[in-house]
């Protein structure tokens, strides 16, 4: 799979007094471009949920936070997969300012595919999978 890039602007409500982005709103963004790549791929998370049983669940996330994003930045969110098993996959993330080239933030999260209704750990359904893995 190539490396997925969706591109965010910061807003002065992701920042504090001084225009630096709040910690917890990288996970915000990170989340966001996984949604997005899925997205990409023809997969709607609301439509996994309906039509497949299966919704994602972030099981852990490893972030290291390398260099302030602020106020008016233009970040590039890039997602990347390191593994996939049955049920679960870990994606390598980063956020860096548009078009530089030094991540601000380098994230591993672990997504774990849950039954809808039992919230009990799924096999990734085939039809999703394929796309996941291709190219």
């Amino acid at each position: 799979m190539k490396t997925f890039l969706w591109t965010i602007r910061v807003y002065y409500e992701d920042t504090d007094c001084g225009g630096v982005v709040y910690h917890s709103r990288y996970l915000n963004f990170l989340e966001r471009a996984r949604t997005e790549w899925l997205r990409s791929l023809g997969f709607e998370q609301d439509q996994l949920r309906q039509e497949l049983g299966i919704l994602f669940a972030v099981r852990s996330v490893n972030i290291d936070y390398l260099q302030p994003a602020r106020f008016n930045n233009e970040l590039e969110v890039f997602v990347g997969i390191n593994s996939i098993a049955k049920a679960s996959m870990v994606l390598s993330q980063e956020i860096r300012i548009k078009q530089q080239s030094k991540p601000l933030v380098e994230a591993s999260v672990r997504i774990v595919c849950l039954d809808a209704v039992a919230f009990k750990p799924k096999v990734i359904p085939d039809v999703l999978l394929k796309e996941i893995v291709s190219d």
